[in-house]
């Protein structure tokens, strides 16, 4: 995972007009479904936001990329649990975890529309909750606010984090 995200983190350093589009696929990728399993794009989102600062690139249109890619991913999990429903279940990781969606469902029903906001911050839930509210039907309109008000703030999360510690490293290194 630190080779991705150092390889991500040297191209947009070397390539700074293809950061916005990186950045967007990057968190579009990590929010949907199935998919945010095989690709470690939150440590290459952290590590271009540790960019920011130190290279100049504007963090405007990073922020903007990676909400809404970051939205996207998490519409299209939606959509798919919307349409496929039953048939989710029988598909890998879930056909060999099969508690994994009832458990998804408590939890949606139980926190409603907070849930989406509460899985965007925590790995394991990212991508599946929004494809739980899908599933088991979540209002649109609901699930869409949360879910770009919630991708907004994430972006802005992981961005701003490697930003700071970028900052901490250089001025631990001017210290010393």
């Amino acid at each position: 995972m630190e080779d991705f995200a150092h390889a991500m983190a040297t191209f947009v350093r070397d390539h700074q007009s293809w950061a916005a589009p990186i950045v967007l696929l990057l968190a579009f990728g990590e929010s949907l479904a199935f998919f945010s399993l095989l690709l470690p794009a939150w440590g290459a989102l952290v590590a271009i936001g540790a960019l920011i600062g130190v290279s100049g690139i504007n963090f405007w249109p990073i922020w903007l990329a990676g909400s809404v890619g970051a939205a996207l991913g998490d519409w299209v999990s939606y959509w798919f649990g919307f349409r496929y429903k039953e048939q989710v279940a029988r598909m890998w990781p879930l056909s060999r975890y099969p508690e994994l969606l009832p458990r998804g469902e408590v939890f949606v029903r139980k926190w409603g529309v907070p849930s989406i906001f509460i899985g965007r911050f925590f790995g394991p839930l990212r991508a599946s909750v929004p494809l739980v509210a899908g599933i088991f039907e979540m209002p649109y309109w609901r699930f869409q606010v949360a879910n770009f008000v919630s991708a907004l703030v994430w972006a802005a999360a992981l961005l701003l984090f490697g930003d700071v510690i970028a900052q901490i490293i250089e001025w631990i290194w001017r210290v010393v």
